[in-house]
């Protein structure tokens, strides 16, 4: 298998959207457990939001590539000491392989290298499932509450939503 993670560049962005959204939102996403499609509709994210991540130097996009083909991708911005992961994506067909442990694992080792002491991450209160998967890997709910943006370009809700903020403490 050829599989590899690296850091996204400029030219990867059509193809990140197509990954995002795709496995997110919409019909194709019901083939993976990690679907939004229920809760919002639109788009997770769009290619000018992708650009001007790929353009703050606190961001880096990590990009999982299996036979040359982008299958999965992780946002992570340092903040201080922390390290805050964001938009953790794997094709819908290929969810279940352990990409996500590995792009999860990659995130870790990056926020050592860049001596963060914690990772930090928002979960959408109603994805159960999700927040199970988080805690099984060392996250905790700190008990903090984010409402969900009321911005289009993050998707349209179907209803009320709200974020729980989870962390997990790194040890070297």
């Amino acid at each position: 298998m050829s599989e590899r993670i690296t850091p996204a560049v400029q030219a990867d962005i059509s193809a990140l959207s197509a990954l995002v959204n795709g496995a997110y939102r919409g019909e194709g996403s019901r083939k993976g457990w990690t679907t939004e499609a229920d809760l919002l509709d639109g788009i997770r994210i769009d290619e000018t939001g992708l650009k001007a991540m790929l353009q703050n130097p606190a961001e880096t996009i990590l990009t999982y590539e299996d036979a040359d083909r982008l299958v999965g991708c992780v946002a992570l911005e340092k903040k201080g000491t922390e390290l805050y992961l964001g938009m953790l994506t794997v094709w819908p067909e290929a969810q279940t392989a352990g990409i996500g442990k590995k792009l999860m694992a990659a995130a870790e080792k990056l926020a050592l290298e860049q001596q963060c002491q914690t990772i930090t991450i928002t979960v959408i209160t109603a994805r159960h499932e999700l927040i199970a998967w988080y805690e099984r890997r060392g996250f905790r709910a700190t008990g903090e509450k984010k409402p969900f943006p009321d911005d289009p370009r993050f998707g349209l809700p179907k209803q009320p939503l709200e974020f729980i903020v989870m962390k997990k403490e790194l040890a070297e």
